[in-house]
């Protein structure tokens, strides 16, 4: 496999023609790029049309922050649970954040950005196929190979759009204008997710593991894994045995095996460690973000969103921050005190210096992706967009209890689903067996992957959600979740836009 490297695509800028046209003859209609070669006409090779492949993964980075907004998916999916809490400096900073943990998201009023690089992946996913049929002369087996990998990324894509969204424009080739596409419904939209990844895996061209100077490209311990979130999200018992095979499958490659210290995983030296599946790369070194270009390559927002605001440079080895999404006293508190994880997650800030408490405040911050020194070092864009952070997307714990569930929810399956439960408990420094029931499943989720977008679709896919999700006694949460929040409201700017097209969620 090519490393994925980030370079960038020639594109036809018809406008920068038209707009230096010194001339009042029709030629000015005559419009093409500055290179003289359209659009259409740039991918005539492997080496170019690789070109379109990077340019299918890019928009991974831009959750966090690219179209106008703070939207980083873990933290996105987590605020809406009852992990952790907004915070910044009050309900007005980041206001979509606060309605969404309080589900009063309006269209007018709910995260946008999301919505907007999502499609981008997905436009720029059938990008490969179009360009890809167009071209001739390349190998056959590198042809499979990136039409794969674009089908994998374009699944996830609309995963992504599809959890938060559920009815959403669903389609595999880029619309023509007037740019309108029938709204799907989320069940449609579920088949059509299942059918990539039925058609990618079948095509049986990715690698289980990325070598890694690949580190980041899809894989088909990558597919799997997309596969088994989007059937137990839509709790569709007939694939369950094929899930649970994928699951397996990984577990018995032995080419994934889970990290010792769970701490090391989310620091710089734990990225790609043994038990990574996928990561979102991110770079600090010629980190170019800044905030006129926060598309280009570099590194992420994340830690400086999320660490305590007036924390000393340089004190106690962490970094300073914006203050928000502080981890609730109840989550540090539901960890055993021999658990590994519950220092590695929640970082005591109050205990260890002093900062400026802000809204919502208990002195935890999350430690997995908590600003430390040096991480955003040798940039050479905006330091506050270019820490080095990977986020990490799929873990071989999240294999191992995804196994044991399937198997506790009647599977049949070769292993044993205490075996993969105790695996991920016992590598938290803790000694006892527990027992694979589906409650103390969800249970080791929610303290394996707090901070890392998994709390709130398990609740939401095990019917806790309604029960769970209720006023809180501080006051912070006053309405409690139901059903008909299970979709935020489409942005009111993509109904306009459609002309009719779409219909709103409830809200």
């Amino acid at each position: 496999m090519r490393p994925i490297k980030h370079i960038l695509s020639v594109a036809a800028v018809a406008f920068v023609a038209l707009a230096t046209a010194t001339s009042c003859s029709e030629s000015f209609l005559d419009l093409k790029a500055p290179s003289q070669v359209s659009i259409d006409e740039y991918y005539d090779s492997e080496e170019r049309m690789f070109e379109s492949l990077v340019a299918a993964y890019d928009p991974l980075k831009w959750f966090d922050w690219g179209m106008g907004e703070y939207n980083p998916i873990n933290i996105m999916s987590d605020i809406m649970a009852d992990d952790i809490w907004v915070g910044g400096t009050g309900k007005s900073d980041n206001a979509n954040w606060h309605y969404m943990m309080n589900y009063e998201a309006r269209p007018t009023a709910v995260i946008a950005g999301i919505w907007i690089s999502g499609y981008s992946g997905v436009k720029r996913c059938n990008d490969v196929f179009y360009y890809m049929s167009r071209l001739a002369d390349i190998d056959e087996t590198t042809k499979t190979l990136w039409l794969t990998e674009a089908r994998v990324l374009r699944a996830w894509y609309y995963t992504l759009l599809w959890k938060f969204w559920g009815n959403i424009p669903y389609y595999t080739e880029n619309l023509q204008f007037p740019y309108l596409q029938p709204q799907s419904t989320a069940d449609q939209v579920y088949e059509g997710i299942v059918a990539d990844l039925d058609e990618a895996i079948a095509a049986n061209a990715l690698p289980m593991k990325a070598a890694d100077a690949d580190a980041g490209r899809v894989t088909k311990a990558m597919a799997y894994m997309l596969y088994a979130e989007v059937v137990m999200y839509q709790k569709d018992e007939t694939r369950y045995p094929t899930a649970l095979k994928y699951m397996e499958e990984i577990i018995n490659s032995s080419q994934y095996i889970l990290a010792p210290d769970y701490g090391g995983i989310f620091l710089e030296e734990g990225e790609w460690n043994s038990e990574s599946i996928w990561e979102v790369n991110y770079m600090n070194d010629r980190g170019g973000r800044s905030w006129s270009g926060p598309l280009v390559t570099g590194g992420t927002v994340l830690p400086r969103l999320i660490s305590p605001s007036g924390w000393a440079d340089g004190t106690d080895g962490h970094d300073n921050g914006w203050g928000f999404a502080p981890v609730r006293v109840e989550t540090y508190q539901m960890y055993a005190d021999a658990d590994t994880r519950r220092d590695a997650t929640c970082w005591n800030a109050a205990a260890a210096g002093s900062y400026g408490a802000r809204y919502q405040d208990t002195g935890y911050f999350l430690g997995k992706y908590v600003a430390r020194s040096g991480y955003n070092a040798n940039h050479n864009g905006d330091g506050d967009l270019n820490f080095g952070n990977n986020l990490r997307v799929y873990r071989f714990a999240e294999t191992l209890l995804n196994a044991a569930e399937l198997l506790a929810r009647g599977a049949a399956g070769t292993g044993s689903a205490a075996d993969y439960l105790n695996r991920v408990h016992h590598r938290a420094g803790l000694t006892d067996d527990l027992a694979p029931t589906v409650d103390n499943i969800l249970q080791e989720r929610r303290l394996e992957f707090v901070g890392e977008g998994k709390r709130y679709w398990d609740l939401i896919r095990t019917d806790r959600a309604a029960s769970t999700l209720v006023p809180d006694a501080y006051g912070y949460r006053t309405n409690a979740w139901t059903p008909a929040k299970k979709y935020l409201p489409i942005p009111q700017s993509e109904i306009d836009a459609a002309q009719g097209t779409l219909t709103q969620n409830n809200y």
